[in-house]
């Protein structure tokens, strides 16, 4: 198969790495890629947001499958430009990515499948927003309707912090267009995990959960982030979560979308609330998480591409079950000095010091090279993902080479897993671990 994987950041890394493992792979072009792609396949200069050059590209080279990274082209509307074209697209129509583009969109879907969510209710206007605020006190969560980044979300602790979301976001237009509505919804208490589902439009495949970790700061502090690490399978994610998860949410979302005529296709990524009462949905997105993605990608033991060429296509088995390293695995984002606020570029990046090692990869999230060094360009600059027999052997490999990553112009958080280490071991990170 000749592959287009569209994007280049540190979930577009990892999507090539792992299929360019694939025994059906003949060509892999990544656009625009990053350097870690360029040594995977051939890096193309459109960019993810080009919908008709990628479509005509496509063409061009007789692509058999495209596989959007970010939500971007999806919104935009790249899996119809190939649909005219005749190419199979691993990802959603423009109508069906809604599911991640409005949250008002999802909520008017859970409320007609009577999946589990959050009470909410929508605004335009900010003196109704706040009218609204004043019968249901903090804490309480603000979202822009759109798309944003990973931060269109305020989960505020006081009346005065959700006013602020509201003047940010309706008055001041911090987000632009994707924050002219706004969703204002319960504050879900529990255990917060991703799940993951390959769908073709019928059938929904579980395919892993993960634990992001937003938030920029140590313990959980500070402004949301795109991720500032994550850990895979989180322990929290039994079997029974699982199960009700996909029978409650995913399954019927899925018929809720063919029911109106919109069948998705590709990765359902839902944000899961794990309350006292069970899973509850607290949002959809339409494509592989970042960084889930680079920490499941190395415990996936199935051969990817033939599994997204059969959703694309709408040939899923609804028997089909993925097979699993039974490793953990653990990703630290390694981010500028100034993320998520305005950051640094161009420090140099030297990965010399980290040895080369099965159970350590590290993708690339933002970075560029000058033809002599390596050099951070994005906000998470690097992705590094380890596996290893438990999630305390990951963590610790993960951080080991963090430590051995030469970047002055850097940061990290140094606290990923370590929640779900103290839940389910009763003990933090022990660094003696080798």
């Amino acid at each position: 198969m000749r592959v287009l994987i569209i994007g280049g950041g540190g979930r577009e890394h990892a999507l090539a790495w792992k299929i360019a493992q694939s025994p059906m792979l003949t060509k892999l072009y990544i656009a625009p890629g990053n350097p870690g792609t360029g040594q995977l396949g051939e890096n193309v200069p459109i960019a993810a947001t080009d919908i008709t050059g990628l479509a005509v590209f496509a063409q061009a080279q007789k692509i058999d499958l495209v596989v959007p990274g970010p939500e971007i082209p999806l919104a935009l509307g790249i899996a119809d430009a190939l649909a005219a074209a005749g190419i199979a697209c691993f990802g959603p129509t423009q109508a069906a990515a809604q599911l991640e583009a409005s949250k008002q969109f999802t909520k008017h879907i859970c409320d007609g499948a009577k999946i589990p969510t959050a009470a909410w209710a929508g605004f335009t206007d900010a003196t109704a927003a706040r009218a609204y605020l004043a019968t249901h006190p903090a804490p309480i969560v603000i979202k822009a309707d759109g798309l944003a980044a990973g931060k269109g979300v305020v989960v505020a602790q006081t009346n005065a912090e959700a006013d602020a979301a509201i003047t940010a976001m309706l008055e001041d237009n911090i987000h632009g267009s994707s924050g002219a509505s706004i969703v204002i919804e319960e504050c879900l208490t529990g255990t917060e995990i991703s799940l993951f589902a390959i769908c073709d439009g019928d059938t929904a495949v579980f395919c892993g959960t993960a634990m992001d970790h937003k938030r920029v700061g140590e313990s959980d502090t500070g402004p949301n982030t795109g991720g500032m690490g994550a850990i895979a399978p989180p322990p929290a994610a039994t079997p029974t979560i699982i199960d009700t998860a996909m029978a409650t949410i995913i399954r019927p979302a899925l018929a809720a979308m063919t029911a109106r005529g919109t069948p998705f296709r590709g990765v359902l990524f839902a944000g899961l609330m794990l309350t006292a009462t069970g899973p509850k949905l607290i949002e959809f997105n339409a494509r592989f998480g970042d960084p889930e993605c680079e920490t499941l990608m190395p415990l996936l033991a199935t051969d990817l591409l033939p599994l997204l060429a059969e959703a694309a296509t709408g040939r899923l088995n609804p028997a089909t079950s993925l097979i699993w390293h039974s490793d953990s695995a653990a990703t630290v984002i390694l981010a500028a000095r100034g993320y998520p606020g305005a950051y640094e570029k161009s420090a140099p990046i030297d990965l010399k010091g980290v040895k080369a090692s099965p159970d350590t990869q590290i993708f690339h999230a933002g970075t560029t090279y000058d033809g002599k060094t390596l050099r951070s360009h994005g906000g998470r600059v690097l992705a590094i993902t380890a596996t290893g027999p438990t999630l305390r052997h990951a963590i610790h490999r993960a951080y080991r080479a963090v430590e051995a990553i030469a970047f002055p112009g850097g940061f990290y958080r140094h606290d990923i897993g370590a929640r779900a280490l103290l839940t389910s071991e009763g003990e933090g990170i022990d660094r003696s671990v080798q």
